[in-house]
């Protein structure tokens, strides 16, 4: 990103993973994880995926459309009280989701609960349900980034790019997991960053590790020593799914310099959070930044008024 870099790299090269551009309707990073949980659920005779999240959550569309792809059931536990047909909440119903939308306070007590129910009245309709958890974080969901590790290391080659710090919003942690465990196994002298887009550091430390070992247990091949698990939970902002005006800001400045567009909930967060973290003078060591962009384009229609008034400010100047 020749413009980007010379707004906000401070003399670093900063370079872009198109993971928005996968397939399955611009799924982005939520379809490397599918992959591998479809795949296993073909195996075991699956026919109904039921998982949860926001009410414009990624995943849940992503599963929506793999569903779809499928010919599966699909079921949704949605956090919120009022679903509106707009971002993905429309996506999910135009792939033919049944969507339940649960009040904050009862999904955050008694989601596991809440999930089993439904797997349980799917069991009793003759179906055979699997429980995918937020995110399609878990062990076998994180295989999807130790391939896109592999994938992003032969990127670097065909770029000529021989070292690079990665930098990647982390939510659930499966992403972060995956690629820190990736990158571990192919190309360990480049670093991964998380930028949290909720919680804190030591809740992503105890996810990743979480997810990891998991993954390792399914596969020992995955064995490996030394993983350094990176987290900045300086840029979470006002919580989950909100954003402070910089980062509207910025998402609308990148999209006029460069013509790509990120979201307010993950990608947009993740790289003020970057570019910040630049300007005060980290990655000291580090010529070349990656940045994964992991999708979300739909979330931004929800704040359409607050990027339409960040779109009226004018761009950095890189002549």
């Amino acid at each position: 990103m020749p413009r980007a870099s010379t707004a906000w790299g401070c003399g670093k090269r900063l370079w872009i993973k198109r993971d928005d551009l996968s397939g399955s309707t611009l799924t982005g990073n939520k379809v490397r994880k599918l992959e591998f949980i479809a795949g296993f659920a073909k195996t075991q005779g699956i026919d109904t995926l039921i998982t949860c999240g926001g009410l414009q959550s990624n995943h849940a569309r992503a599963t929506a459309n793999v569903c779809a792809k499928l010919g599966w059931h699909c079921e949704l536990i949605l956090r919120g009280r009022h679903p509106v047909s707009e971002g993905n909440t429309l996506l999910d119903q135009l792939f033919g989701a049944q969507v339940t939308a649960v009040e904050p306070r009862r999904y955050t007590e008694h989601l596991d609960a809440l999930l089993e129910q439904r797997a349980a009245h799917h069991r009793s309709l003759g179906r055979r349900p699997l429980i995918i958890p937020t995110g399609g974080s878990n062990g076998l969901g994180i295989w999807g980034y130790v391939a896109g590790a592999e994938e992003l290391v032969a990127d670097m080659a065909t770029a000529d790019i021989s070292s690079a710090t990665i930098v990647t919003a982390t939510g659930s942690g499966g992403t972060q997991a995956g690629l820190t465990l990736g990158m571990a196994l192919f190309k360990p002298e480049c670093p991964v960053w998380g930028v949290a887009v909720c919680d804190d550091k030591e809740y992503f430390t105890a996810k990743v590790t979480d997810d990891i070992t998991e993954a390792q247990g399914i596969w020992s091949a995955l064995a490996c020593e030394n993983i350094q698990i990176n987290t900045n939970d300086a840029y979470v902002g006002p919580g989950y799914g909100r954003a402070a005006e910089p980062v509207y800001e910025r998402i609308a400045a990148l999209a006029s310099l460069e013509g790509i567009v990120l979201d307010p909930v993950y990608t947009g967060k993740a790289f003020y959070g970057l570019c910040e973290e630049l300007a005060q003078g980290a990655f000291p060591d580090a010529t070349d930044i990656i940045f994964v962009h992991t999708g979300g384009i739909y979330g931004i229609f929800p704040h359409g008024q607050q990027l339409a008034a960040a779109a009226s400010h004018p761009a950095p100047s890189v002549n």
